[in-house]
């Protein structure tokens, strides 16, 4: 791996390769013209809530792998995000209402996409995971 002042660069190139192949599953499953359907962009927003709760916890807590109550609060907070992420698809494409707002097809693809995503962001924090890091020198 190249490590050039702390960062590893290909860890970083691939993270950046699979946030962009999760992204591009998403779109698909929005865009293409069979399914045409912009609904499941929603889902951006639990990308960007998901590390919120690990970030707070690697900030306030002492440890993380002591137990406490707030490493425990964000570690459900956090998958209660990603089940909602993964539920949000099901639900537009199971609606009982008429015909499904998003088709199986669109639904598959979002799936997809979201183990990508979520997966890209688990590798960040695995791979990124700076224990030196003295937060309470901020």
């Amino acid at each position: 791996m190249l490590k050039y002042q702390g960062i590893y660069w290909n860890s970083l190139i691939g993270l950046a390769f699979a946030a962009a192949a999760g992204i591009t599953l998403l779109v698909l499953g929005c865009a293409l013209p069979q399914y045409n359907n912009w609904w499941p962009m929603f889902v951006l927003f639990f990308y960007v809530l998901s590390p919120v709760p690990t970030i707070i916890s690697r900030r306030l807590a002492d440890s993380l792998e002591s137990s406490n109550a707030l490493t425990e609060a964000m570690i459900f907070t956090t998958a209660a995000i990603v089940v909602s992420a993964y539920g949000l698809p099901v639900v537009l494409a199971h609606t009982p209402v008429g015909s499904p707002i998003i088709s199986l097809g669109a639904m598959a693809l979002v799936m997809a996409g979201n183990t990508v995503s979520f997966g890209t962001i688990l590798a960040y924090f695995i791979v990124f995971n700076e224990d030196s890091m003295d937060y309470s020198s901020w």
